[in-house]
């Protein structure tokens, strides 16, 4: 069930319930249900998470706001504020707003399908699907032509055009075709850096349609959006009817003054799409629902393996501060751009997926925290106004709340039984009980006699350790332990070969005395 706002009267975003469940549509429904019951976080942090969203819109005002909180696939919390016209109706779940470059994580799945389906490797040249770069000329002679793979992680070399390329969004398909013919100047070499290019995006849809055989935004349609029960999402903004849209503004002259209606055209692939709060929230479920690995059927339109794939970038990493993390705050974001989608490693969360969407009219922002199996993104009707600070807020709230925690990784019996064997061979001060359980190198890196010192060495720092933690499994293959001794703690490792059967390749101790 949807979480209620605590003061909801007496603050500017209210309580809004979401008309689907956030799941795919071919789940029966008490599997729906359960998923449902299951996205529910404690009312102070929906208090926290409001009053995020709320210092934002105080820095920032916008006409008219939604975000939402997504777990474990189902629906956490949804608030909205404000109007979706100046004097008009009030913004809905079901408000259709323009979420920009956030599109362009639905160009690279579709790139991803296009190639699981053998229509195209992600190491063509993009050249073998759109004919008018054949006769581009590179920068330099060595310059490597452009794969589809350097599109998708903005290494082609082109120049990064915001805001220009928002300004092309209505551009016709026989003026970009003359526009690739003509070719493009050069920033840069490319694959030497990341730049990012809506250009670069807007080739991807170009490919798209030349690779299926049908106009990029119809096998949006067909391959994502109608399998996801999308049915809110388009890119023509123009068949959107007017009593649900969120008119875009922006602030000029101390009023709200609308920006221009530009309609769909040659660009949609890089910014596009229009959608609302419970159409995306299907979306990110979708995505959310691809962690982690496992057996079974996959149930949605693209593999859940393909899905994953989007975290993969191009190594052109970028190390920044947390933006709105609290003063002191220690942690940095290292950022590289997958595919459609910026992957951070952050302290909190693990592995993320994030990007903005900035658009004359319209700010939007997404992080998925799929090692957390959470998300949460906002929409707003005023131009660039983005809000990444709050979005990220939120979720560190959760995680300090205890409301989502990270997924442990199943410990395999056979870590199981070697760290029982480990155990033993500490208690008797010699490596007897690993015998038949120790990697050729083992006693090659430290031989037994040395052996028996180091576990007397420890002894006299830590002292016997009758009882063990559980075990906190790092991969299939490895393990963190911590035992409790007479005279403090002792942390450690297992390390299994690449073997079969896997045997001990490394047994570390770190003692952590009283």
């Amino acid at each position: 069930m949807v979480q209620q706002l605590v003061n909801a009267s007496a603050h500017p975003f209210r309580l809004a319930a979401l008309v689907a469940l956030l799941s795919l549509t071919s789940l029966p429904p008490a599997i729906a249900q359960e998923r449902q019951e299951k996205a529910t976080i404690a009312p102070t942090t929906t208090d926290v998470i409001r009053d995020h969203f709320a210092a934002f819109d105080q820095r920032t005002p916008v006409p008219g706001m939604v975000y939402v909180v997504v777990k474990q696939g189902g629906v956490a919390v949804v608030a909205i504020k404000g109007v979706q016209s100046i004097g008009g109706a009030p913004i809905t779940p079901d408000t259709r707003f323009r979420i920009a470059s956030m599109s362009k994580a639905f160009t690279a799945l579709a790139i991803l399908k296009l190639r699981d389906d053998g229509r195209l490797r992600l190491d063509d040249l993009a050249e073998q699907h759109v004919p008018e770069m054949r006769g581009w000329t590179y920068p330099t002679s060595d310059a490597p032509r452009i794969r589809i793979r350097d599109l998708l992680a903005h290494v082609s070399g082109m120049v990064t055009d915001d805001p220009w390329g928002d300004r092309q969004q209505s551009l016709s398909e026989t003026d970009f075709t003359a526009m690739i013919a003509a070719g493009v100047p050069w920033s840069r070499v490319g694959q030497s850096a990341h730049e990012y290019s809506n250009t670069g995006y807007a080739l991807l849809g170009r490919i798209i349609t030349n690779a299926s055989g049908k106009p990029y935004q119809a096998y949006i349609r067909d391959t994502i959006l109608t399998p996801l029960g999308m049915t809110a999402t388009g890119y023509e903004i123009r068949d959107v009817p007017q009593d649900r849209l969120a008119v875009g503004y922006r602030w000029q002259d101390e009023k709200w003054v609308p920006e221009p209606v530009m309609p769909d055209g040659a660009f949609g692939a890089m910014g596009g799409m229009h959608t609302t709060a419970n159409d995306y929230a299907k979306w990110v479920a979708f995505l959310l629902s691809a962690w982690p690995a496992r057996d079974g059927a996959d149930a949605g339109p693209v593999k859940r393996a393909t899905v994953r794939e989007m975290v993969q970038g191009l190594n052109f990493v970028r190390v920044g501060p947390r933006r709105g993390a609290p003063e002191g705050d220690t942690c940095r974001h290292a950022t590289a751009y997958g595919m459609g989608m910026r992957i951070t490693s952050d302290c909190d969360m693990g592995t993320t997926l994030e990007h903005g969407g900035g658009y004359p009219g319209y700010g939007s922002y997404v992080v998925l925290a799929p090692e957390r199996g959470a998300a949460v993104f906002a929409f707003t009707n005023r131009t660039y106004q983005a809000p990444a600070v709050p979005v990220w807020q939120s979720l560190w709230a959760m995680a300090r709340s205890g409301d989502i925690s990270a997924q442990a990784v199943p410990v395999n019996p056979l870590l199981t039984q070697m760290h029982a064997a480990a155990r033993a061979a500490y208690a008797a001060g010699d490596l007897k009980p690993l015998e038949g359980k120790l990697a050729m190198n083992f006693l090659m890196d430290r031989d037994a006699a040395h052996w028996r010192q180091e576990f007397a060495r420890l002894k006299g720092e830590v002292g016997e350790c009758p009882t063990a933690e559980p075990l906190v499994a790092t991969g299939n293959l490895s393990t963190g332990f911590r035992w409790n001794c007479a005279k403090g703690k002792l942390d450690g490792q297992i390390l299994l070969s690449p073997t079969n059967p896997p045997a001990i390749q490394a047994l570390r101790f770190y003692p952590q005395p009283n």
